[in-house]
């Protein structure tokens, strides 16, 4: 093999062959010193920017006087420091954590505490979500054949509902939320029963479902039919929380809170760390024994950084910076949408922004959606695709971008979309 890279598995595919030696904010850097505008931010990972010093700082400490710590063994600090702060951002219902190392592992962790707690088996989750590439939150992943593709059996029990997708039915939110309604209705009468649901997963913003958030009104209903079937409602926030959206996470738009609260991405800056939170009254169903992983909680080098992470946000104002600059962002994306009718919708909350390209009559434009990621690569702009067509754009910025960053990053995007000849 005459390159390193042909070492690396050819599972991983990869936007680009940039191998960066240093990173600061919302930019990477390689040996030779060209400079990219990372507006993926790991898939939504680096929310306080590359290389915070604050961060960085947490994890040189703390790496100084303890590694790691087994939490079956020892309890370490940083770890206590962590659920206490989460407990500080998150709803008051929601007041014990369990701490891990990915959103899959997260999502697991919720599906075996649900069906614990409630003594059903029964999971519903929505066209389009995302929930990881193991095998439990691989039966829940329906956003592309590709992450289940070839690895049937997959564990059963798992039920799907229709996401408010208004922009690919053609309706308004309105219409959309009353279809979405009754179709969950009708598979509770029709598939599994409400005695036999444990819980509704939803991520209160399709993440490589297309960046579509969900209409305010169907999460609230969606919460008071959980509520009224004792059905557990989980909030998958891996991608969404952490300030993503313009709020410390994305359910608080809709003024509600879940029974399950899953945590990951933005959690750690770059290091691998998740949780999941929920009340007290439903972890003491979890027997001791039944659930953990030998890293989950005791590495404390990313519980350090989660702390610092957590504490970045809150002190340097990162969540209204978030809905400050996708405003800017979203307006600036919509003025391009009225010069190019390709770009058929410009959605999103916060710094989570989805441009989905379409042709006439609403058929997707994948193609045009490369053409353009690539255009934008080739103006060292980083940017991702998703959704089941492949025929969005999402925005990921860090949380940290400011007005003039975003204003270049338009500008290479409006120079992207004339070079694709859209």
């Amino acid at each position: 093999m005459s390159n390193l890279v042909d070492l690396l598995s050819p599972v991983w595919t990869h936007l680009t062959q940039v191998q960066p030696a240093r990173a600061e904010g919302i930019y990477l850097y390689d040996a030779d010193g060209n400079r990219y505008t990372d507006f993926t931010s790991g898939i939504g990972v680096t929310n306080t920017g590359h290389c915070h010093p604050r961060v960085v700082n947490a994890i040189q400490e703390q790496a100084a006087n303890l590694i790691f710590g087994q939490m079956n063994i020892v309890i370490p600090p940083a770890a206590l420091r962590l659920v206490e702060l989460l407990n500080e951002v998150t709803p008051p219902g929601i007041n014990q954590f369990f701490l891990s190392n990915s959103g899959a592992e997260a999502v697991e962790a919720a599906v075996k505490l649900a069906r614990m707690a409630t003594k059903r088996r029964n999971i519903i989750v929505m066209q389009g979500s995302f929930h990881g590439r193991t095998h439990q939150a691989m039966a829940m992943t329906t956003s592309k054949y590709i992450y289940r593709y070839d690895y049937q059996p997959l564990p059963g029990g798992i039920f799907v509902a229709p996401f408010p997708y208004s922009y690919y039915y053609g309706w308004n939110d309105e219409e959309t939320t009353e279809f979405c309604l009754r179709q969950l209705d009708q598979l509770l009468h029709s598939q599994t029963a409400p005695e036999e649901t444990a819980a509704v997963v939803i991520e209160p913003v399709l993440g490589e479902g297309g960046y579509v958030p969900a209409p305010t009104a169907f999460m609230r209903r969606l919460r008071a039919l959980c509520h009224e079937y004792d059905i557990l409602l989980v909030a998958d926030e891996v991608q969404t929380g952490f300030g993503r959206t313009g709020e410390f996470f994305a359910f608080e738009h809709a003024e509600i809170a879940p029974d399950i609260l899953i945590l990951a991405k933005g959690l750690g800056s770059g290091m691998p760390i998740s949780a999941i939170g929920a009340r007290a009254e439903l972890m003491v169903h979890w027997k001791p024994g039944t659930h953990g992983g030998t890293y989950g909680g005791g590495n404390a080098i990313a519980a350090a950084a989660a702390c610092a992470t957590v504490e970045a946000i809150r002190e340097e104002r990162l969540v209204e910076n978030a809905a400050v600059m996708g405003r800017r962002l979203m307006e600036g994306l919509r003025e391009m949408q009225a010069e190019y009718p390709v770009l058929g919708d410009v959605r999103g909350m916060g710094l989570m922004v989805g441009t989905e390209f379409t042709r006439l009559g609403g058929q997707p434009a994948a193609d045009v959606a490369t053409r353009v990621q690539r255009a934008c690569l080739e103006r060292n702009l980083l940017l991702l695709t998703c959704g089941t067509y492949s025929n969005v754009i999402r925005w990921i910025p860090p949380l940290v971008v400011n007005a003039s960053q975003i204003d270049e990053a338009l500008s290479i995007f409006n120079d992207a979309l004339a070079a694709a000849a859209v």
